[in-house]
């Protein structure tokens, strides 16, 4: 047997460890060192955005964490149901400056359901619940156990403060205080409490931060939202870890009109910035030239890819749209990660072109990932190499013993940055956290991601739960979603949802497209000939079911995830409404 110590992938030693035992630690270094130095602003990009220093941040969330503190807030979990703002911030800092655990949740649009906001609150047995005022008041008592009960206080933002900021007084946290409880929903399964304490944080703050050549030189412009892992640890977090502004915006400012995260980098000189892939796919696609001219990107040093799978496709056509106005294609760092790991995993080179391999697609399909010698390749994108402190190992997911490189298994991951479990989930956080290789002893986080390590590179290859398979073989929805998703600029970016469900006795394959709406019917009809002609071109593959859909008819979650294993459910409880009909080819 190979000794699983030549199947790790190998990762640099974590640099010099920071002299903080808790993340408040880091927010009162800053303020103490550098109080006149801008820390962060909050913008719409046509407004004058909330503007802090570290000073100024300092003491608005010493005055958020006054009013936790006179509700009793310490030691408690606080949920924060909040659209991303100025006061999102202060109101997750100020839950570390009463000693509180922060919940950071979705926060749906006024008068829809808070049925999810309501199983996170009873979930974490919250003791307090940051709002609006307008929605404090429409919370409905007699649904809310919590709130007719008298165990769920709320603090509501618009609301003067009682407490003045000298009532404050220093939590008693430290490196094992719980710092977060991030629910997370994921592309499969419901959503459970990823249990980060203090240390958890700063461990991959460092580790991100020797990843990204992170400095203080750097400026960052972020969209992703507060309540995702991505926008929490990586925009928010790790430039308050190393001492650079950072310019936020709401995840809705970008969507609405996505020249607007471009233009804030382009006009404050942004040189770190994150994005899923469909960010920069909606981008290249929707740009006309001359907005492109407008921009100044030259200073765009670190564009990080991550939390969904990273199109080769993508990156060219990014690289090709924005090379005019200054964009390095070597800035593109694709990354790996999750919530349960804090957030970073592994990370491409900085100043280093992504590395690709062109696989050949029947073997990728068997199970090994090698060298293409013909046509019929896949081209995989390397998510890096494990960060500093990070251990990776791929694992054959029945049989539990850990893969040679080249070979498809799920990705398993340890390191000072995994969480330490599930929020009150004995059984999910031992069958999830607690992993271990037949007859091994050390413990593992099982991502149930499916990848490969080759030459040290991480390739992640799908979903383990996602993965199609019919008559004996096995698909990957990625593939199946890229090849359909090329075939005509009518198909929404990112807008194709690959799953397989049993039609007529037999497994088959399901496609559900996103498809702008100018198109004619008979566009439609032509366009649905190209779709089933293409699978069976490509993957030999027949399509069992197909519907055309309105574009954001597809399940995401907050973060913009596609959620196939509810698409599949939303097709088969007739949710979905299709723009002429279903079609059973």
């Amino acid at each position: 047997m190979v000794a699983v110590s030549t199947l790790l992938a190998e990762s640099p030693r974590l640099g010099h460890e920071a002299p903080f035992t808790h993340f408040l630690d880091v927010l009162r270094h800053r303020a103490t060192r550098a109080p006149e130095r801008l820390a962060l602003t909050f913008g719409n990009g046509v407004d004058a955005p909330a503007s802090y220093t570290y000073a100024q941040l300092d003491q608005a969330a010493q005055a958020f964490g006054a009013r936790l503190q006179a509700l009793g807030a310490a030691g408690e979990r606080v949920v924060i149901l909040l659209q991303p703002s100025a006061e999102y911030v202060l109101a997750l800092l100020g839950c570390w400056y009463a000693g509180a655990t922060a919940v950071p949740v979705f926060s749906p649009k006024f008068n829809a359901s808070y049925e999810r906001v309501r199983l996170v609150v009873e979930d974490a047995h919250a003791s307090v619940l940051i709002s609006t005022r307008a929605v404090v008041q429409a919370l409905d008592a007699g649904q809310w156990s919590a709130l007719a009960e008298g165990a769920l206080r709320t603090l509501a933002v618009d609301d003067a403060p009682v407490q003045p900021v000298e009532a404050w007084q220093v939590p008693t946290i430290d490196a094992g205080s719980l710092a977060v409880l991030q629910y997370t929903s994921g592309s499969t399964g419901a959503p459970k409490g990823v249990r980060l304490l203090h240390r958890h944080l700063l461990a991959n703050s460092a580790m991100i931060q020797q990843a990204m050549a992170s400095s203080t030189n750097d400026v960052g412009v972020v969209w992703l939202p507060p309540y995702h892992d991505m926008g929490l640890i990586g925009g928010l977090l790790q430039p308050l870890y190393v001492g650079y502004p950072v310019h936020l915006m709401a995840p809705a400012t970008f969507l609405q009109r996505p020249l607007r995260w471009l233009e804030a980098i382009s006009r404050l000189g942004g040189t770190v910035s994150a994005a899923p892939n469909f960010a920069y796919e909606l981008c290249a696609r929707r740009l006309k030239p001359e907005q492109v001219a407008s921009l100044d990107l030259s200073r765009w040093r670190l564009a990080a890819n991550g939390a969904e799978p990273i199109r080769q496709s993508t990156l060219e056509l990014f690289s090709q749209v924005f090379s005019p106005a200054g964009f390095d294609a070597r800035a593109f760092a694709p990354c790996y990660g999750m919530a349960e790991t804090t957030l970073l995993v592994a990370a491409s080179a900085p100043d280093a072109a992504p590395v690709t391999l062109r696989a050949d697609r029947q073997a990728l399909l068997g199970g090994t990932v090698r060298p293409a010698a013909c046509d019929d390749a896949v081209v995989l994108v390397s998510s890096g190499t494990p960060a500093a402190g990070a251990r990776v190992l791929i694992v054959d997911p029945q049989r539990l013993d850990a893969l040679p490189a080249g070979q498809v298994g799920e990705v398993w991951v340890a390191g000072p940055m995994v969480a330490d479990g599930y929020w009150n989930n004995t059984q999910a956080t031992q069958t999830t956290f607690h992993a271990t290789l037949e007859g091994g002893e050390h413990l593992w986080l099982r991502t149930g991601d499916l990848g490969a390590l080759v030459e040290g590179q991480l390739y992640v290859t799908g979903r383990l739960k996602d993965v199609i398979i019919i008559h004996g073989h096995n698909h990957y929805p990625t593939d199946l979603e890229d090849t359909v998703g090329k075939l005509d600029p009518a198909i929404r970016a990112q807008g194709v949802a690959a799953y397989a469900r049993e039609l007529g006795g037999e497994e088959a394959l399901g496609l559900v497209v996103e498809v702008e709406r100018s198109a004619s019917e008979a566009e439609l009809a032509a366009l649905r000939v190209r779709i089933i002609e293409a699978v069976s071109q490509v993957h030999q593959l027949r399509v069992g079911e197909l519907l055309l859909v309105a574009p954001n008819s597809l399940p995401r979650t907050s973060s913009g995830k596609l959620q196939r294993a509810r698409t599949r459910q939303a097709v088969e409880q007739g949710v979905l409404q299709a723009l002429v009909g279903r079609v059973q080819p």
